[in-house]
């Protein structure tokens, strides 16, 4: 089971770690408000990563015990969608990355309001929904039950919740603005390795489940 958490927090470490718009949210408020607000879009955002990843594992987890043919469909759909995310990052790292610059957001943000939109920038990306969707896929996948699926979500959220503060930090003293488009196409290829694996076995999985 640690061998299976460790490859998925590796596929959600490294799609943190990526331009998306989570950093996007991060980055412009850090840039023109400073820490302090930033800080608390990145609460909101590891808030809102709770939030999917419980519906998410609770979720597919009813629809499994309810139905064992789902979960060989998961694998497919799932498998797929991390496969397409591996190719996507893959072809940005070939392409040179993806584009970093990130416009500053001044317009004043209380602590409520910024953890709010944290919140908001979480829950209303579909992509996020299908990204845990399919993690959550990849655990099922692997034989794991509906609580240890929920187990990880904390995890991911914590990491969340370093990477994002991190960023944070840096993006409102500047530093970050400077350096880290340097090393996105890096960030992409490992992103692109282990959602690529990820996805790759969760396909082979259910084809051979299907051929029995």
């Amino acid at each position: 089971m640690f061998s299976i958490y460790a490859l998925t927090w590796l596929g959600v470490l490294a799609a943190q770690i990526s331009p998306g718009p989570n950093l996007a949210a991060v980055a412009s408020v850090g840039l023109a408000q400073g820490r302090r607000p930033a800080l608390f879009v990145v609460a909101g955002i590891s808030s809102g990563m709770l939030v999917w990843s419980m519906v998410t594992a609770l979720g597919l987890g009813a629809l499994i015990e309810a139905s064992p043919l789902v979960l060989l469909v998961l694998k497919f759909v799932g498998g797929s969608y991390l496969l397409f995310l591996g190719i996507k990052a893959a072809y940005a790292t070939l392409k040179g990355g993806a584009n970093t610059t990130f416009a500053p957001d001044s317009r004043p943000l209380s602590d409520g309001l910024a953890w709010r939109r944290g919140v908001l920038v979480l829950l209303t990306n579909p992509k996020a929904a299908l990204m845990w969707a399919a993690v959550a896929s990849f655990l099922f996948g692997q034989g794991l039950s509906a609580w240890h699926v929920l187990a990880f979500g904390p995890m991911g959220a914590l990491s969340g919740l370093i990477i994002y503060g991190t960023y944070a930090w840096l993006f409102s003293t500047g530093v970050a603005m400077r350096g880290y488009s340097r090393f996105s196409r890096w960030f992409e290829g490992i992103f692109a390795v282990a959602f690529g694996a990820m996805g790759a076995s969760l396909i082979w999985a259910g084809m051979q489940e299907a051929r029995n």
